[in-house]
């Protein structure tokens, strides 16, 4: 666990500048350049050694993230206010220029917020239905005679039959226990009545879970149940659900059973059985591909038999268009239904259906769903099969759509993609200073482990080597980074210091070392062994055949080698060895 959480720390505290060794104003050109002789380096391809390599891919991810977001304009500005928690924050690519940190903070803030109520929204996990019904039979089925007695008949009545409010969410108890409180009101005709329901739901194993509900309050009485599902195999389940009901006429039992196949990768058939008075033994076949979605079912019971068959064609667009139609036929008429369903944002979707039957007439169904909200609106217009009826049904819709996405979903798209191409081209540097100290007091508290070697093949290390030994050019004796002793007083106090030899060899490119002005605890190889304190690099190299020294602070760029520098006369017992820290 403390590893995790080390790794974790590392992650979130790398700072990409340093890892690419770039300066925090370096050019698109600048930072190719680094991102190549990186890759060169710590290409996982080049390593036989699975602990080398897997090191070795875990650094390579690092830099091709780096490179990734340093090179990308809206990222990078982003990076530079925020640093990677601020990349991790959904909602960037829809906000406007902002000139300010002020602004950008701000616009931050805002989508925290978001994020956590969409967090709170994934743990609770509400559904909500809200249907409404419309009887606009005036509008077809009109008696004229009775709209001339009635005061303002001349206009038809259009008025709200019915309505249903249905309302779930979810509550985790344990890793396996869910408690689901769910509740109800509907009206019509003038008359009302709700209920509430309180599900315990068990995962018991990978293969099934169990629930018992009860409900009260419908008119019916209360109800007592137990559902169960069981996978039997990876490619049949069965599901099976009992109730008893205690109403005022006496206790009535239902019970169901459910069972399905996967026949192949895209068809499941399915066979289920109603017990009690409307008893019925139902038979479906559902074919789902990427292009279209079919279904066949057929149903034997009392009071009603039917055979249904629904066909729709999904076009390959990013709106997600569908159009469908489906037929109906049992003892009690038959139904044709026919409409189209369409993506109209982010997370809402249109649907629009016809329902033409015999005897229930035309009806037109509108659907709007909203994230996990659901709007249903049937607008009932004739009792009998009239084509007028028909018609407007199925062509207003289509003119209302049209107009609205023209007038209205149109224009805000665009002007949202349109903020988001043009996003903040300055950005002004600032820390996190509360992040900066949460991280610095787990640091303290959980000390990372000591460094690993840096993942380069010997090969690779002895090529460069071999490359600089053979022009006389700057090659890294020894080199350690952390924090130093030299005073006297001090000498109790042991030095806390890292081997850094063979990470800076291979950052030498041309008989030349350059460190940028960024903290060099970011750069491959390398690892901050006290965190908080003052550091510095101590660099014995040789270039030319002559040895030099030189010690540079932590955040101060470095370019060796350097004309002014004094030839090395002593021993390397002055160097700290690994039993001083």
């Amino acid at each position: 666990m403390a590893a995790s959480l080390d790794d974790d720390f590392e992650l979130n505290n790398q700072d990409y500048y340093s890892l690419l060794n770039v300066r925090k104003e370096a050019t698109l050109e600048e930072l190719k350049a680094s991102y190549r002789r990186l890759c060169m380096l710590y290409h996982p391809d080049k390593h036989r050694n699975p602990e080398l390599k897997g090191q070795a891919e875990k650094l390579f991810n690092q830099v091709r993230q780096a490179y990734e977001v340093l090179t990308d304009a809206h990222s990078r500005a982003i990076y530079d206010i925020f640093g990677k928690k601020g990349l991790e924050v959904e909602g960037w690519e829809v906000v406007e220029r902002k000139r300010t940190p002020a602004e950008i903070r701000e616009e931050y803030e805002r989508l925290q917020r978001e994020r956590e109520e969409r967090r709170l929204h994934q743990r609770t996990n509400p559904k909500g239905i809200i249907s409404v019904g419309v009887d606009a039979t005036d509008l077809f089925d009109r008696y004229d005679e009775d709209f001339e007695e009635m005061p303002g008949g001349g206009f038809p009545h259009i008025e709200i039959s019915k309505m249903h409010i249905s309302q779930s969410i979810e509550a985790p108890l344990t890793n396996s226990d869910t408690a689901v409180l769910s509740g109800s009101l509907s009206t019509q005709n003038g008359e009302g009545q709700g209920s509430i329901n309180v599900t315990l739901r068990r995962v018991t194993s990978a293969r099934g879970w169990g629930e018992v509900e009860f409900e009260a309050g419908d008119i019916l009485g209360p109800l007592f149940g137990v559902k169960v599902f069981r996978n039997i195999t990876s490619r049949c389940f069965v599901t099976g659900q009992c109730g008893v009901q205690f109403s005022p006429r006496g206790v009535r039992r239902t019970c169901s059973l459910i069972a399905a196949r996967q026949l192949d990768q895209h068809t499941m058939g399915y066979l289920k059985w109603r017990g009690g008075r409307s008893s019925a033994m139902t038979t479906s076949l559902v074919r789902d591909t990427d292009s279209s979605h079919f279904s066949l079912s057929l149903q034997l019971g009392v009071p009603n038999s039917y055979l249904m068959m629904s066909y729709a064609f999904k076009f390959q667009d990013e709106d997600k268009t569908r159009v469908r139609g489906s037929v109906k036929t049992g003892w009690f008429g038959t139904v044709i239904e026919y409409g189209a369903e369409r993506k109209i944002s982010r997370h809402s979707v249109m649907s629009a259906t016809v329902s033409v039957g015999v005897p229930q007439g035309v009806t037109l169904k509108l659907k709007l769903e909203r994230a996990s909200q659901t709007y249903l609106f049937p607008v009932h217009l004739t009792d009998q099969l009239l084509p007028s009826a028909v018609f407007y049904a199925t062509v207003g819709p289509l003119l209302v759509y049209m107009a609205v996405h023209r007038l209205i979903v149109l224009p805000y798209t665009q002007a949202q993609k349109k903020h988001a191409s043009v996003f903040v081209d300055r950005c002004v540097l600032s820390s996190a200073c509360l992040k900066t100290s949460l991280l610095l007091v787990f640091y303290f508290i959980h000390p990372p482990p000591p460094p690993s070697p840096p993942p380069l093949s010997p090969l690779s290390v002895r090529r460069i080597m071999e490359a600089e030994e053979s022009k006389m050019g700057l090659i890294i004796l020894n080199a350690w980074y952390g924090k130093f002793v030299s005073d006297v007083s001090q000498k109790k106090e042991k030095a806390r210091v890292v081997d850094v030899t063979v990470p800076l060899q291979c950052l030498v490119k041309d008989s030349k070392l350059i460190l940028t002005e960024a903290s060099k605890g970011g750069l491959p190889g390398f690892y901050d062994p006290c965190v908080g304190e003052e550091k510095s690099l101590k660099i014995l190299y040789q270039f030319r055949g002559v040895m030099h020294q030189v010690i540079s602070a932590d955040t101060e760029p470095l370019r060796i080698p350097k004309q002014c520098e004094c030839i090395i006369t002593h021993t390397e017992s002055e160097w700290p060895s690994s039993g001083s820290f």
